[in-house]
């Protein structure tokens, strides 16, 4: 369990993971940052009162150096990765090892099921397991059993981090694609099953979600550079919509001021660019309307802000994303 700022989360979180009813026995390997609250101490504490639990420190912060670190003291072949704030259910450590077993896959893993506490949460977590926010994959929006590119989490055999290196460290966002990436490169199956559901809590705030989804779209264009041959619409729709919204703007403002400027005849023309933004706007608009009907009024009101926000900023992310980001180190 990689470790940061979690004081509100760490003690529930490895509450569930404690709980967990696994024949083959198990322990938690907490993976500590240099957090500015209290979560050290909480982890301290927590290890005291359990010899499951170990703690290590991860002076990165970084997820794939938590990662690193917590395999290397792990003592078990099989690895499961946990988030500080993530709420396992009954049966998770059961379902997910006799589903390895069974696959014969490296790596299994299920849905990332978002609920949230506040209307602007619920609205984010709809929009996180809608087509229309993250896209169809499997691990937000769940689907059949089988083969996928990545899971949430992972529960995976040992011996395949190990054979391709481990987490690669210098991803600093998207470090359990990349490292799925690698093991299905070295002919290793990726697979994904319904039955592991993970409760996340979204983020609460249009400002963090915003900086979330920015980053996120920042280092996935890092991960088309290095693998170019994993890109497809879906990865592109968001980038494409923003430059055509962005360029929609910028034509339609100059546009608007060239009719009280007197500039050539042809400039005011430039003022329909504002169609694309306003047609994008209908259109989360839209979906708001037509498909989250079951989310209380105070969630679907916010929904096509939240849609708004997740696009554009993952798109602006991947946009801008320097060279220097995808570089190894």
């Amino acid at each position: 369990m990689p470790v940061l700022n979690e004081e509100r989360h760490l003690a529930d979180s490895v509450a569930r993971v404690l709980e967990q009813e696994y024949p083959g026995g198990f322990e938690l390997v907490l993976a500590v940052g240099p957090s500015k609250d209290r979560t050290e101490a909480i982890a301290r504490d927590l290890a005291a009162a359990d010899s499951r639990i170990t703690v290590v420190p991860n002076p990165s912060g970084q997820i794939a150096s938590a990662m690193n670190a917590a395999v290397k003291t792990a003592r078990h072949p099989i690895i499961t990765r946990i988030d500080g704030h993530a709420l396992l259910p009954d049966g998770y450590l059961r379902t997910a090892v006799r589903t390895l077993l069974e696959t014969g896959a490296a790596d299994v893993g299920g849905v990332m099921a978002a609920e949230g506490i506040t209307p602007f949460q619920q609205a984010v977590a709809w929009a996180m397991t809608s087509p229309v926010g993250l896209g169809a994959a499997a691990n937000h929006t769940g689907g059949a059993a089988g083969p996928a590119d990545t899971v949430y989490l992972g529960v995976y055999r040992r011996q395949a981090i190990e054979q391709v290196g481990g987490y690669d460290e210098t991803m600093l966002i998207a470090e359990d694609w990349e490292l799925n990436y690698r093991i299905r490169a070295a002919g290793h199956l990726i697979w994904f099953t319904p039955d592991l559901r993970v409760t996340y809590r979204p983020r609460a705030s249009l400002g963090a979600l915003a900086k979330q989804h920015f980053r996120y779209g920042r280092w996935r264009r890092v991960v088309a550079r290095r693998y170019p041959e994993t890109v497809n619409t879906r990865y592109l729709a968001a980038p494409i919509a923003t430059a055509l919204i962005a360029t929609g703007l910028v034509l339609g403002v100059a546009g608007l001021i060239g009719v009280g400027t007197g500039a050539p005849a042809f400039v005011p023309y430039l003022g329909f660019g504002l169609v694309i933004p306003f047609v994008y706007a209908a259109g989360v608009s839209g979906a708001a309307m037509v498909l989250a009907g079951d989310l209380p009024a105070g969630a679907r009101a916010r929904v096509p802000l939240v849609l708004a926000a997740m696009h554009l900023s993952w798109g602006a992310g991947f946009l801008t994303s320097p060279r220097r980001l995808a570089q190894r180190r």
